[in-house]
C-alpha cells in the first residue's frame, strides 16, 4: 500500500485550484506518473511570476517504528531528495514537522518522541538546515491500540518553476543513472555524503542536463523505474549489480534520466540502464509489459477508492464546420466589462478575474449577501445593477450554498431567476452581451434555463441536467476536450477538432440529456466540447471521460452562440503551469470574447 497508485482518493481533492499549479499530481500524457512533491507559483493575479513554492516530504513508519531516531532523520534527507530532484537548491530547505505519538505514560513512551527529535535535529544541525514550525500530538492511543511513532519530514522552499524537472520519462535512448550518498555504520545518513551528491543533482538540473528525477524511496529502484516509465508510456532496460539493489530503500538517492552518460558529469553516478520505445520495462533480463505493472500498481487501492468506471459505449462526433459566430452589433469596446457575482461557496472567481484581466478587460465583482432576507433583496437589486452596466456575465466555479438544496447550481439559479436579475440578464442579452458559466457556473446555466435554449426560467421534465459523475465522487484531473463548433463569441478563436487538455475539478458534471434533445444539440451546432481520448476523438471511456456524460459533452451553446457553460476550467492554465501535461492546455475563451467587442 505504500507504493500503490492512490489516485481514487488523490482526486477528491481539488489539486488546480488557484491557477498555480506546476505540477499535477500525476503526469506524462497517459497521467500514470505521480509527482513527489507540491509546487505551486505564488499568486499575483493577472501578473505573472516564476516564483513558485516547493514542498515536499519524507516518512517511512516502518523504519520508525524500528528506530524513531533512525525513522526522523532519514524523513529529513528524503523530503529533501524530493525537492531537490524536482530542482530545489537543498541549502534553502526549510522545515516543519507533524509529530504523532501514543499517549505518554511510561519513560519509553516519553522516549519515542524524545529519540525522533534528536535524530531530525543531528541531520538538521548536520546538514545546516532549519526549522521554522511544526505540530505535535501525544494522543495518538485507543484502548490498547497506539499509532506507530510518526515524524513527518516537510521541507519547503522557494524554486524558479523554468527550472523544475518532472519525473516522467522523457523520450526513448536517454540513459539512466542512480546516484546514492553513503550509509554510515551505524545505519545512519553519511552528511557530507548527502551534502555532495545533492550539490551535484541540483548542478546538473540547472544546467539542463537532467529530463527526469526520482527520489528513491520504500519501493526502491524497482518502484521508481516502473512510475517514471506510466507517464509516457516509455520503457527502460535496467542492469544493476544485485537484485537486492532492486528493493532496496534508498532513501536520499536519485534516479536521473540524461540524455547523455557523458555529459551528467556527477561524481557519484551509476549508469543502470536505458530508455525505451518499447512499452516494457526489464531488471536484469526480466521483461515486464508496462501495462501489466500499471494493472499491478492501481488494482489493490482502487477496490477501496475507485479510479474508473465501466466502459459506457461511444460517442457521436460533433462537427459544426462551416457554421459562423456572431459579430457585436454595436460599437466597438475596448476594455469590455465583466461582472463576476460571488456567492456563498464560489471559490474560482480570482482565477476568472485574472483570465479575463490578462486580455484587457475590466472586472468588477460583488459578493452576494444572505444573512437576512433584507441582504439577499438588497444584493439582488445590486447584481441587476451590476449586469446592467456591464458586457460579459462571468459565473465562476465553486460550491455555492454546498450544493444544496437538492444538488450543485440551485443557489445561484434561484437567484437568476429572481425578477430583477432575470430582468436585467434578459436586457444583456436583448443588447447581445455574452454570458459564461463554469463549472458551478454552468450548472446553474443549466438549471435556470439559459442553456441549451437561451430562454431563462423555461424549465421542462426534457430539460438536461448536471447529475452526480458515474464514479460517485469528485474529481480532480486533466482531461483532453474536442472543439466540437466555432459558431460561437467564445470559440471564434478555434477550429473545430482542435484538442485542449483542461483542469476539472466536480462532483457534479455528468450533462445529463435525453436521445431526441442530444441529436438537435449536435444538428444545431451547440456542443461546443467533448471529452476525447488520445487519439482526438470523443470518448466514453473512464477516466478519459471524467464524469460519464452523455454523448461526451463538457460544454454546450446556446442557439446564437453567446452563451457558454462548460465544466473545465480553463481559467486555471497561464504558461508555465502543469508543466508534467503534453498538449494544448491554453483554451482562451477570455481573448475571444473580448475580440468580440472589440470587433476584431
Amino acid at each position: 500500500m505504500n507504493v500503490t497508485d492512490q489516485r481514487g482518493l488523490e482526486e477528491m481533492f481539488d489539486s488546480s485550484i488557484g491557477a498555480t499549479t506546476v505540477l499535477m499530481p500525476y503526469g506524462g500524457k497517459y497521467a500514470g506518473t505521480p509527482t513527489q512533491v507540491s509546487l505551486q507559483k505564488l499568486p499575483v493575479g493577472k501578473h505573472h511570476t516564476d516564483t513558485a513554492s516547493i514542498m515536499s516530504y519524507g516518512f517511512d513508519p516502518y523504519l520508525t517504528e524500528w528506530s524513531p531516531y533512525h525513522g526522523a532523520a532519514w524523513a529529513v534527507v528524503d523530503a529533501a531528495a524530493k525537492a531537490v530532484a524536482t530542482g530545489a537548491d537543498f541549502h534553502k530547505l526549510r522545515y516543519s514537522y507533524q509529530e504523532y505519538f501514543e499517549r505518554m505514560h511510561t519513560p519509553e513512551s516519553w522516549g519515542k518522541p524524545l529519540s525522533a527529535l534528536l535524530g531530525a535535529l543531528r541531520m538538521q544541525k548536520e546538514l545546516g538546515l532549519p526549522s521554522i514550525g511544526g505540530k505535535d500530538s501525544m494522543s495518538g492511543t485507543f484502548g490498547h491500540l497506539n499509532v506507530p511513532p510518526t515524524l513527518i519530514a516537510f521541507a519547503v522552499t522557494t524554486l524558479n518553476a523554468t527550472k523544475a524537472v518532472s519525473p516522467e520519462f522523457k523520450q526513448p535512448l536517454d540513459s539512466l543513472h542512480l546516484v546514492s550518498p553513503r550509509v554510515r555504520a551505524n545505519g545512519m545518513p553519511d552528511s557530507e555524503s548527502v551534502t555532495r551528491v545533492f550539490e551535484a543533482v541540483h548542478k546538473a538540473i540547472e544546467e539542463g542536463k537532467v529530463r527526469a528525477a526520482w527520489a528513491i524511496g520504500r519501493g526502491g529502484v524497482a518502484e521508481a523505474v516502473a512510475k517514471m516509465s506510466f507517464g509516457n508510456n516509455l520503457g527502460a532496460e535496467i542492469n544493476l549489480p544485485n537484485d537486492h539493489l532492486l528493493f532496496d530503500t534508498l532513501y536520499g538517492s536519485i534516479l536521473i534520466e540524461a540524455d547523455d552518460s557523458s555529459i551528467l558529469g556527477i561524481e557519484d553516478a551509476m549508469y543502470i540502464g536505458k530508455t525505451i520505445i518499447e512499452p516494457t520495462v526489464s531488471f536484469n533480463g526480466e521483461k515486464f509489459t508496462i501495462a501489466e505493472l500499471r494493472e499491478q500498481n492501481r488494482k489493490r487501492f482502487a477496490t477501496v477508492f475507485a479510479d474508473r468506471t465501466e466502459v459506457r459505449g461511444t460517442a457521436p462526433c460533433a462537427d459544426s464546420a462551416g457554421k459562423t459566430a456572431a459579430e457585436y452589433p454595436g460599437e466597438a469596446v475596448e476594455h469590455p466589462v465583466v461582472f463576476l457575482p460571488v456567492f456563498p461557496g464560489t471559490n474560482c472567481d480570482y482565477d476568472m478575474a485574472a483570465a479575463f484581466e490578462r486580455e484587457g478587460a475590466e472586472t468588477r465583482s460583488m459578493v452576494f449577501r444572505n444573512l437576512t432576507a433584507e441582504d439577499v433583496e438588497a444584493s439582488c437589486r445590486e447584481m441587476a445593477d451590476n449586469i446592467d452596466a456591464c458586457n460579459i456575465l462571468a459565473l465562476s466555479g465553486g460550491f455555492s450554498a454546498a450544493d444544496e438544496p437538492d444538488g450543485s447550481g440551485k443557489f445561484i439559479s434561484a437567484v437568476l431567476l429572481n425578477p430583477a436579475v432575470k430582468s436585467a440578464i434578459e436586457r444583456l442579452m436583448e443588447r447581445k452581451g455574452l454570458i459564461i458559466g463554469i463549472c458551478n457556473g454552468f450548472q446553474a446555466l443549466v438549471k435556470s434555463g439559459l442553456l441549451p435554449d437561451g430562454k431563462i426560467g423555461e424549465l421542462t421534465e426534457q430539460s438536461p441536467t448536471l447529475a452526480r459523475n458515474d464514479i460517485n465522487r469528485h474529481i480532480s484531473q486533466i482531461a483532453a476536450t474536442r472543439v466540437g463548433t466555432t459558431a460561437s463569441p467564445w470559440l471564434k478563436g478555434f477550429n473545430t477538432g482542435d484538442i485542449h487538455q483542461i483542469a476539472m475539478s466536480h462532483g457534479e458534471g455528468r450533462f445529463t440529456v435525453n436521445a431526441e434533445l442530444a441529436e438537435r444539440l449536435f444538428r444545431n451546432g451547440q456542443v461546443a466540447f467533448q471529452y476525447a481520448d488520445h487519439e482526438g476523438n470523443p470518448t466514453m471511456d473512464s477516466p478519459l471521460n471524467p464524469n460519464g456524460s452523455v454523448c461526451a459533452i463538457e460544454g454546450i451553446v446556446s442557439p446564437d452562440g453567446l452563451i457558454l457553460g462548460k465544466m473545465g476550467h480553463s481559467e486555471r492554465y497561464t504558461p508555465g503551469l502543469m508543466i508534467n501535461v503534453p498538449g494544448n492546455k491554453s483554451q482562451n475563451l477570455f481573448a475571444n470574447a473580448v475580440a468580440y467587442f472589440r470587433k476584431k
